[in-house]
């Protein structure tokens, strides 16, 4: 008797289990479906796998806030070209990142690095950090698994919270605006120039149409709760065709 009341407990537990996850998988395709629509549609968003954009901004360091202007080119989750310049401290910079798969580089004026297997790793978390928001899609691939969260407030505003685990060990989570489906924010953990981590909060804002999709223009980063990064974002375009040499080795 003790057996069978013990079984028929474990197959009530696993039933209830089983029911909890089938509803938790139904309220994400909900808040990504209501996403992907918002942005412009998977159609138009499976389209738009590569793209250019162009901004500028201030970069916050040691307290110092810097103009920079930059222009990023991005394949995939994987790759992407990020070229940029500006005046840091009184000293004008021109640098150059490049993702290129399991490969990347790091250029400023004439000083070259390829980066070891740490550095190649934090620029492909960087490189879905920056691309999920603005795609969502590769939330429904392999490569992410994704679940339900709290709801929040965020500007107040109530938002829908999505954690989402990677094939690189690390989480996130992806807030989306109840009313509009739109993203607004990605919490994470990221690796700093020197590899050290920090808590980056990023929001994202005043929603514009660029080749019917629809891009935030307006792009905020605080790390470990200051601020370090504040872009507005000028231009964007989707790529039919993306040369190779985009991702090479810079020279």
């Amino acid at each position: 008797m003790k057996r069978i009341a013990l079984a028929t407990l474990i197959a009530a537990f696993v039933a209830v289990a089983g029911a909890r996850s089938n509803a938790d998988e139904a309220e994400v395709k909900v808040v990504l479906e209501k996403a992907i629509q918002a942005l412009g549609g998977e159609a138009k968003l499976a389209k738009a796998a590569s793209f250019s954009r162009r901004g500028k901004g201030t970069i916050t360091i040691q307290g110092n806030d810097n103009d920079f202007t930059s222009a990023t080119t991005y394949q995939g989750i994987d790759h992407y070209r990020n070229e940029f310049e500006g005046d840091f401290n009184g000293n004008p910079i021109k640098g150059t990142v490049i993702l290129n798969s399991d490969k990347a580089w790091r250029k400023f004026g004439d000083n070259k690095t390829e980066m070891d297997v740490n550095g190649v790793a934090n620029e492909k978390r960087n490189a879905y950090l920056q691309t999920v928001p603005v795609t969502i899609l590769p939330l429904k691939g392999k490569e992410f698994k994704v679940e339900s969260a709290a709801d929040e407030n965020i500007g107040d505003k109530p938002a829908a919270v999505l954690k989402v685990a990677t094939t690189d060990g690390k989480t996130f989570t992806i807030a989306f605006d109840k009313a509009s489906g739109l993203p607004v924010r990605v919490v994470a953990t990221v690796a700093g120039f020197q590899g050290q981590e920090f808590s980056q909060e990023t929001t994202y804002s005043e929603y514009k149409d660029f080749d019917g999709i629809k891009r935030a223009t307006k792009i905020e980063s605080k790390r470990n709760g200051e601020k370090f990064l504040k872009q507005e974002i000028t231009d964007v375009k989707v790529l039919d065709n993306v040369d190779p040499k985009t991702f090479a080795e810079p020279e």
